[in-house]
Parts: structure tokens; C-alpha cells; sequence
């Protein structure tokens, strides 16, 4: 037997493989995270009103939904190496353009590029990876990938709070350049999803990556035989969009997913953190700027309880307690801000519910809605249901940068932190009603309970189980 095919060496080639690809999660999280610091100098230097400051934070949500749309036919027709190559490729573009921005146009069409490659990455990683990863781990290797969004968000806060004494904001946005020419290079080592390999008929070379992958030769082959099983119903989207009700339901499923993500409120903290913690008395720039550094490495660190528990709790045991969490500090700071906060002690005990926020989200719904959204579409229509939930991630991701500093200017600070209160009771609900657990569930056992008609909380039932439950009636 090849070395290669000995446990250890496939497991290190495997998390290497899985790793490299996460890295498009870094370059997804610098970008979100390098406005929040840059954007106080940018409303300096450009004269903005809190109206175009939130076009700057949201044309490049708009960018990554057009590029998530664009993705999936990219996807299925040049591969997932190649659409991640193209996603580098446009990081570097957008990045050097915000560097050297002359004016608030050049400025925004550079942000849109950088869209455009947060859509091609958040599209294309977390499928890539669930494709390359073995079931067992699969939750974790994706959780990586959030991993590596929240260390590019911490990384942003520190670039921007050593930048923010000097006000260099070209410098804040242009260093983004670094890391992305680093995933063209690491990219170009990837081998190709062994599932988009036998989609194209190239068998011989699918089975070559996942002896590569695997723990040995007929584990190998045994995946490449459920693989060939699936993939003789071709990819056809929107023609299975339109005919079959099943794949319907999962493309939903999925687009409610990422909105429920996004409606926690997480993404205005990221956005805005400066602002956030100006509402809660910390006045100057170096306040801010480190609170907002405080923010990331919470992000960050709350990130390894959801890779290390996702393969083992469960996704839905974990979502319904990140919810409950997360609308819970969201109301304790619309009190806190509506009670009034002065400084010492009400000061700390805002930033310290934010921060049990900020961890509520990153042990569940940041990472494991990405999780989900890969596991439950079918192959035939995965590229297809898959640019539905992401496209529809930056569709709500663009609504919440374009409403939250009105939201503060209209309704004030406390009703703004009541309303994301509110939406995440409701996602407590929808996640109890229609969100499957696919723990230790294979994909193909998945698409086979969704294909059956089984309702969608129970298409991550073991196929014994699923049996008994495919005659309930369908949500």
C-alpha cells in the first residue's frame, strides 16, 4: 500500500487540503472587517453622510451577491479549483483599487470587486469543502472556514487600530493585497473536487484524489461508488428548481438559513463596532479601536466551541442555544442603552453582553447555517441551491449595512437592539420547525430522505429511520 494511503498521512493531507481552502474564509473576513476601523477616515476624508457610508459598507454585500449568482455556472463548468482562483484574482484587483481610490466613485466600484470576490469565495469554499471532506469531520473542516472569516475579521481590527493613530486608511484597505496573493499560490496546489471529477466523467482522476484523501484504497473506492450512484442525475438547477418539489423545499430551507444568519445582528457589530461601542460611552478612537479588536478575538475564540462540538452535539442543539443567547444579550443592550449608560461600571457591562453575543453567534449560527447550506442540497441541483442561500446571505447582509445606522438616526439605539432581539426569537422557532440535524449523516443519505418527501427537520435521519418517517406530511 502507498504511504499515501496510510491513516496518518491522509488525515494531515486531508486537513491541509481542507485548510488551503479555507484561506478564502481569511481573505472573507479581512474584507468585512477592515471598513469598521476605515471608515470613520473615509467619512473625514470624502465628506460622507451616514447615508453614503452605508453604500460604501453595502455595495460590496450587492458585489457578493452578483458573484454568488454567477458562481454556481462557474462552479459546474470550470470547477471549484478554478472559480476559487478566480475569487483570489479579484481580491487583488479590488484590493489595490481601494488602496489608491482618488474619490468616493473609484472607492465604491473597488468595494464592489472585492463583493465580487466575497461572492465567488462564500459560494465556492464551503462547497469545495464539503466535497473534499470526509463525513466524519465534515462540520468541522467547514467551521474552519469560519474560523478563518473570524481571524481575518481580528486581523482587520488590529491592521485598522495600528493604522487609526496615523489615519492611514489607504493602507487599512490595501493590505488586503498580501494575504490574497497567498491564496492564488495556495490554490494552485488544490487538487479538484473528486464530486465535480465524476460529474465531468473523469472517474480515474476522482478516485486518484480521494486515495490522496481517504484512510485507505477501498474506503476510496467505496465513496467513489456512492459518488457515480449520485451523479447520474446530471446537474439541471432550475429545471429541478421547477419540477420537483423536494429540491424546492431545500433550496428554501437554504435561503432562509442564511437569512436567519444574518438577522442575529451579528453583522452590524462587525460593520460598525466603532460605532457600537461610541453608543456605549467609549468616546475616542483608541477606545474604539480596541474594544473592536476585543470584539474579533471573542469572535474568534467562541469559533473553536462550534468546531469541536459540531461532529459531536449536534448542529440543531447548538443553533437553538446560539439563538437563545444571542436574543438575549440583544435585549439586555437595547435595556442597557435605554436605561442610559454612563461611565465605569454600565459601560463594562455593555461590552461584556456584546462580547457573550459575539460568542453566542460564533459557536453556532456563523459557522453551522454555512454547514447546513452545503449538506442539504441535492448533487443535481447543489450548485444551483447553493447560489440561492449564498446569494441570498449578502441579500440580507446588504439589507442589514444599509439599515443600521437609519435604524439608530429613526428609531433610536434601544429599539434597534429590541428589533434583532425579536428576530432572533423567531429564528429559535424556525429552527425547532424546519432545521434537519445531518450529524454523521452522509450527503447522499441526506439528498436520498429529502428526494423521499421525509419533512425537512428529519432529512438527517439514519436511512432506517427515515423510512418510517417519509410518509409525514412534507413542511
Amino acid at each position: 500500500m502507498s504511504t499515501l494511503t496510510t491513516p496518518a498521512t491522509t488525515n494531515r493531507q486531508t486537513i491541509l487540503v481542507c485548510f488551503l481552502a479555507a484561506l478564502a474564509g481569511l481573505l472573507f473576513g479581512l474584507d468585512m472587517g477592515v471598513i469598521a476601523g476605515a471608515l470613520p477616515f473615509l467619512a473625514q476624508e470624502f465628506t460622507l453622510s451616514s447615508h453614503s457610508q452605508e453604500i460604501v459598507v453595502s455595495v460590496m454585500m450587492f458585489g457578493a451577491a452578483l458573484g454568488a449568482l454567477c458562481s454556481g455556472p462557474m462552479s459546474s463548468m470550470l470547477g471549484r479549483r478554478k472559480s476559487l482562483l478566480t475569487g483570489a484574482l479579484l481580491f487583488v484587483v479590488g484590493s489595490v483599487g481601494c488602496a489608491v481610490a482618488p474619490d468616493l466613485s473609484v472607492l465604491v466600484i473597488s468595494r464592489f470587486i472585492l463583493g465580487l470576490a466575497v461572492g465567488v469565495a462564500s459560494f465556492t469554499a464551503p462547497l469545495y469543502l464539503s466535497e473534499i471532506a470526509p463525513e466524519r469531520i465534515r462540520g468541522s473542516m467547514i467551521s474552519l472556514y469560519q474560523l478563518m472569516i473570524t481571524i481575518g475579521i481580528l486581523a482587520a481590527f488590529l491592521s485598522d487600530t495600528a493604522f487609526s493613530a496615523s489615519g492611514h486608511w489607504r493602507w487599512m484597505l490595501g493590505i488586503i493585497t498580501f494575504p490574497a496573493l497567498v491564496l492564488f499560490i495556495g490554490v494552485l496546489t488544490l487538487p479538484e473536487s473528486p464530486r465535480w471529477l465524476a460529474m465531468k466523467d473523469r472517474h480515474e482522476l476522482a478516485e486518484k484524489v480521494l486515495k490522496l484523501l481517504r484512510n485507505s484504497d477501498r474506503e476510496a473506492r467505496e465513496e467513489l461508488a456512492q459518488i457515480r450512484e449520485s451523479v447520474k442525475m446530471k446537474q439541471r438547477g432550475w429545471q429541478l428548481f421547477r419540477h420537483n418539489p423536494h429540491f424546492r423545499r431545500s433550496t428554501y430551507l437554504g435561503v432562509l438559513l442564511q437569512f436567519m444568519q444574518q438577522f442575529t445582528g451579528m453583522t452590524v457589530i462587525m460593520y460598525y463596532a466603532p460605532k457600537i461601542f461610541e453608543i456605549a460611552g467609549f468616546t475616542t478612537t483608541r477606545e474604539q479601536m480596541w474594544g473592536t479588536v476585543i470584539a474579533g478575538l471573542t469572535n474568534v475564540l467562541a469559533t473553536f466551541i462550534a468546531i469541536g462540538l459540531v461532529d459531536r452535539w449536534g448542529r440543531k442543539p447548538i443553533l437553538k442555544l446560539g439563538f437563545s443567547v444571542m436574543a438575549m444579550c440583544m435585549g439586555l443592550l437595547g435595556y442597557l442603552f435605554y436605561s442610559g449608560i454612563s461611565a465605569g461600571a454600565e459601560q463594562y457591562v455593555a461590552v461584556a453582553v456584546l462580547l457573550i453575543f459575539i460568542t453566542g453567534f460564533a459557536m453556532s449560527a456563523g459557522p453551522l447555517i454555512w454547514v447546513l447550506c452545503s449538506e442539504i442540497q441535492p448533487l443535481a441541483g447543489r450548485d444551483f441551491g447553493v447560489t440561492c442561500s449564498t446569494m441570498a446571505n449578502w441579500i440580507a447582509n446588504m439589507i442589514i449595512g444599509a439599515t443600521f445606522l437609519t435604524l439608530i438616526d429613526t428609531i433610536g439605539s434601544p429599539n434597534t437592539f429590541w428589533l434583532y432581539a425579536l428576530l432572533n426569537v423567531v429564528c429559535i422557532v424556525l429552527t425547532l420547525v424546519f432545521v434537519p440535524e445531518t450529524k454523521n449523516i452522509s450527503l447522499e443519505s441526506i439528498e436520498r430522505n429529502l428526494m423521499r418527501g421525509a419533512a425537512l427537520r428529519h432529512i438527517g435521519q439514519p436511512p432506517h429511520v427515515s423510512e418510517v418517517i417519509t410518509t409525514e406530511r412534507s413542511l
